[in-house]
């Protein structure tokens, strides 16, 4: 891990190469024996720990400020992990793991009595996801091998409880140095990359007899009735039924400046009253917009879903950096495959 003297460790002494054998060995041994590791995953970094240790997971909470009845995503390395945590899984479920595990996809299935009972926050069900991430995989696999407890650094883990690395609700963390900044010097991280979603997870609750969309994501509703012949409902067509998940409350994904949705007519107007006096404003837009100021920070948004996807969280991260305190973002288009982007969006601009 290297370092100089100690306390004087440089803020990259705790991230891990993803793509070398003896950084997943050290990671998965830090997970067997307790400790959080940040963990990159095709969606967003992962703060992880052992599903099944009630202590470890307590520590996620601890170091997001999270509540601790507010549900955690258990990942798995593969479709056998189910098998550890789940009790049943519906034939339209396992049409949707056939389809799009390893993948961005959360499944909400009814919960093994006794297993995972704080991951869940102490529901009757867990939503399980396998990540497409190489380097997530990697640790997974090497955190679920038998061996030599002692040697592996505590005995298998066969799931991984991973919220996004940052503070509760926040903007999620997109790469290594995110998580650092997010919580902290001293938490070990693996480093993947950047995240090529971008976004969460979808999230598809499977507890009552049809598919119910919990979270958009990059999957999109008409790949989850496609692959499963079932449309999807939406949660407010059962909220009473609807179990608690991860990243569903009202405001979320929110960076330090406020954040304001507008369309483009209302963005040019605002900058044409604001003339050239306008500062400590960030814009995000896909229409080409004039301005007089000098001192807007602008970033114009892909006309692409998936490529705004895969960049708005490091874009919100980014304008924070640079100190605004408003940030004005175009409205995405209300086609299906920017519903995961508009949910980030309202969500952020409800904080």
């Amino acid at each position: 891990e290297g370092g100089g003297p100690a306390g004087h460790r440089t803020i990259l002494t705790m991230i891990l190469d993803g793509s070398q054998p003896a950084s997943i060995a050290a990671a998965a041994r830090a997970v067997r024996s307790g400790a959080l590791l940040g963990l990159p995953t095709e969606t967003v970094y992962g703060l992880a720990a052992d599903a099944s240790s009630d202590a470890a997971v307590a520590q996620i909470f601890a170091a997001k400020g999270r509540p601790s009845d507010h549900p955690l995503i258990v990942h798995v390395a593969n479709a056998e992990g189910i098998a550890h945590f789940a009790s049943e899984v519906p034939g339209f479920a396992q049409k949707l793991v056939d389809a799009f595990w390893p993948g961005p996809l959360t499944l909400i299935l009814p919960r093994l009595p006794g297993v995972a009972s704080a991951a869940t926050g102490g529901q009757d069900s867990v939503g399980l996801r396998c990540p497409a991430h190489p380097v997530a995989h990697a640790l997974l696999l090497a955190c679920a091998a038998p061996g030599d407890s002692e040697a592996q650094g505590g005995p298998p883990v066969w799931g991984v409880a991973a919220p996004s690395a940052n503070r509760f609700g926040r903007v999620s963390p997109t790469t290594a140095r995110h998580v650092q900044d997010e919580l902290g010097a001293e938490l070990l991280v693996l480093d993947g990359g950047p995240c090529e979603v971008g976004i969460e997870s979808t999230i598809v609750d499977c507890t009552r007899g049809v598919p119910v969309l919990l979270r958009p994501g990059a999957i999109t509703r008409e790949q989850i009735k496609r692959a499963c012949g079932l449309a999807p409902l939406s949660k407010d067509d059962m909220p009473a039924l609807t179990p608690r998940a991860s990243g569903t409350l009202e405001a979320h994904y929110a960076p330090a400046a406020k954040v304001r949705l507008m369309d483009a007519k209302a963005l040019q107007t605002g900058l044409d009253l604001l003339g050239a006096e306008a500062r400590n404003i960030a814009v995000y837009a896909r229409a080409a917009l004039r301005t007089k100021s000098s001192q807007l920070v602008m970033r114009r948004m892909p006309d692409d879903a998936a490529a705004t996807a895969q960049q708005l969280f490091a874009v919100l991260r980014g304008f924070d950096e640079e100190g605004v305190k408003l940030i004005w973002i175009e409205t995405p288009p209300a086609s299906p495959e920017w519903e995961g982007v508009r949910d980030r969006l309202q969500r952020a601009s409800a904080a």
